[in-house]
């Protein structure tokens, strides 16, 4: 097997390795491709997953270069992870928010949108090179928003392609530690789109846990001293337990209280956090993954990443949660949306498991959010102004009619150099 990763420089590239050399014997590895325009970064980060390959004794080799298209060839499995403009332009997007009194995130509200237009180009430059270089691979992109960005290149990428998020297993590993059980035990049903999704239902070893773990986790909510958690009566409102991003959707004010009060942004957190992996990595005698990286974000990336490989390498048919096509599988949903559910995955690709419909309290808020997706794809592809306004009024986090103009004005010039063309 050969795995290219494109972002290979990024500091999370480590995490994946650790879940590769795991399960190197099991998928046959013998070449993994990390792929970098920024070649110091990707020297100090190719370097120290060299010698954590070298010091597993783990039977494959990983290459290093800029050249994608080199990289592309004979590829069975390509690993999207790359961020258009870096962390800076991630601050940029955060600064956006603030300056216009709307949330500034990196994967929902203006923020998202703003790196959606600069991802989805890359991503289908990537899709073309696949098609015409390696046409038996499979794309998995974990580039944030990464919803949208599967969404985009499933209906124009001309490439098979599954979006993963570390959401989802680590909810997972959350519910096993709460009740003390291994995490193979518990099955989640987590559904809606990436990072607007909600866990309605808990099997733990085959059995029924919905209700315990509603009350455990509403019992926990009620000692959390994190100003920007759930009350606890949402959670018993709606018997289901919402991925984290809701609360920018939930907790609107609060947020943009919190931005307003000089916090640093997440951009300026983890630019520090990046300096001193960087440094660590670059530790000649550095082999294993150092503990700062639990400080990045990016907890059972690798578990979750070299899983879903295993599994469609295998066939195995195992149960993960990851996006793709919903195929009738959210009966109140379109069929040719991406949506974030339970598949299971085998040689076929993934097989989303059909689930009771949304609850109209689930199902407003998602056909709104997917609305905005489909229109930013459109904006993104075609280069289509009025798509690109009409995304950002679309948005439930998005700014009102008399100032979506504005707002657009300033995502153009915040990003001068990183979008596509448009016209009017």
């Amino acid at each position: 097997m050969k795995i290219v990763v494109i972002g290979g420089g990024s500091t999370y590239t480590p995490e994946l390795i650790k879940g590769l050399i795991a399960r190197s014997p099991i998928l046959n590895l013998h070449e993994v491709w990390l792929v970098d325009p920024d070649e110091e970064r990707l020297r100090i980060v190719g370097s120290f997953a060299q010698r954590m390959v070298s010091h597993a004794n783990a039977g494959f080799r990983v290459e290093l270069t800029a050249d994608r298209q080199l990289a592309l060839e004979d590829a069975d499995y390509v690993v999207t992870q790359f961020r258009v403009g870096g962390q800076q332009a991630r601050h940029n997007d955060e600064l956006l928010g603030r300056r216009h009194r709307l949330v500034g995130q990196e994967t929902t509200g203006v923020g998202g949108f703003a790196k959606a237009l600069r991802t989805i180009p890359v991503a289908l430059d990537i899709a073309r090179d696949m098609r015409a270089i390696a046409p038996q691979a499979i794309l998995l992109n974990f580039t944030n928003p990464a919803g949208l960005v599967t969404e985009a290149v499933a209906r124009h990428g001309g490439v098979p392609v599954i979006g993963l998020c570390n959401n989802a297993i680590n909810a997972q590993r959350a519910i096993a530690r709460m009740f003390n059980v291994p995490p193979e035990q518990v099955f989640i049903e987590q559904v809606g789109l990436n990072h607007l999704n909600w866990i309605r239902h808990v099997t733990i070893n085959g059995e029924d846990a919905t209700d315990a773990v509603l009350e455990a986790y509403v019992e926990h909510l009620r000692h959390d001293e994190d100003p920007l958690h759930f009350p606890p009566r949402l959670i018993q409102m709606l018997r289901a337990i919402p991925s984290s991003y809701l609360r920018y959707f939930y907790l609107t004010p609060q947020i943009i209280a919190q931005q307003e009060s000089g916090a640093p942004t997440r951009a300026e957190v983890v630019m520090d956090v990046e300096r001193r992996l960087l440094a660590r990595y670059a530790d000649p005698t550095l082999r294993e993954m150092p503990p700062e990286l639990m400080e990045r974000g990016g907890a059972y990336y690798s578990t979750a990443a070299a899983a879903l490989i295993e599994s469609l390498h295998t066939g195995d048919n195992a149960i993960h949660v990851v996006n793709t096509r919903n195929n009738g599988a959210i009966p109140n949903l379109d069929d040719d949306v991406v949506v974030e559910a339970p598949c299971t995955v085998g040689k076929q690709g993934a097989m989303p498991i059909p689930v009771a419909p949304l609850e109209p309290v689930f199902h407003g808020l998602t056909c709104q959010v997917k609305a905005y997706e489909l229109l930013t794809v459109k904006a993104a592809v075609e280069g289509d102004e009025d798509a690109a306004m009409l995304a950002l009024l679309t948005n439930p986090l998005g700014p009102t009619a008399a100032r979506v103009e504005a707002v657009w004005e300033d995502i153009k010039r915040t990003n001068q150099g990183l979008l596509p063309t448009f016209e009017r």
